[in-house]
């Protein structure tokens, strides 16, 4: 089973916010595959289903963004799966809005969602795809910022990196994430 991770706030008031990305996209994944993420499970909302012949659990942690390791750990100890199994999609600063990046592994880059599921599942080797959100202007703080939502400029690029990330995840049921990588990161988006 592949599981698709997607970090994020819960709650009205974090809805459509550049830290929650990651639900965004699982929301889009749910929307094209059928796959409805309700069931409370692992501190998370869950849902199982099918991506053509593969089995597929799209996660989106209810523990806040600090703490989504809990729910990751929680995950993989039930379904006895390594971190191979999974993809974490989330936000980061240093690429211009809207630009996706897929990685097979690295460092937390200072997001505090990753700096959790790192500790919690002692490793950094697992797939992220990376969704731009830009850094803020000088003088504001960053954690204001991430908490905002996107500008009416900045949303065409948003929506079409997280169509770009639900597709890549449905890719790579099927084919090996160096080939979602090599296919993914050649396509241009994001706003410079």
């Amino acid at each position: 089973m592949k599981v698709v991770i997607g970090l994020g706030n819960p709650g009205k008031k974090y809805e459509g916010t550049r830290h929650n990305v990651g639900f965004m996209t699982i929301d889009k994944i749910s929307e094209m595959w059928g796959i409805p993420v309700q069931q409370a499970k692992f501190r998370a909302l869950v849902g199982e289903g099918r991506i053509e012949s593969e089995r597929v659990l799209l996660v989106k942690p209810q523990t806040y963004m600090n703490l989504s390791g809990e729910s990751v750990a929680e995950v993989l100890k039930f379904y006895k799966l390594e971190v191979d199994d999974i993809l974490v999609i989330f936000d980061d600063l240093d690429l211009p809005a809207g630009q996706l990046r897929l990685r097979e592994k690295g460092s937390a880059g200072g997001h505090n969602g990753m700096k959790s599921i790192i500790a919690h599942v002692g490793t950094q080797e697992f797939k992220r795809a990376k969704i731009g959100i830009n850094r803020p202007l000088p003088g504001r703080s960053v954690s204001d910022y991430v908490l905002d939502d996107f500008s009416k400029a900045e949303r065409p690029y948003i929506d079409e990196a997280i169509e770009l990330a639900a597709k890549a995840s449905a890719m790579w049921t099927k084919e090996s994430f160096v080939n979602v990588m090599n296919h993914f990161n050649s396509i241009k988006t994001g706003r410079q």
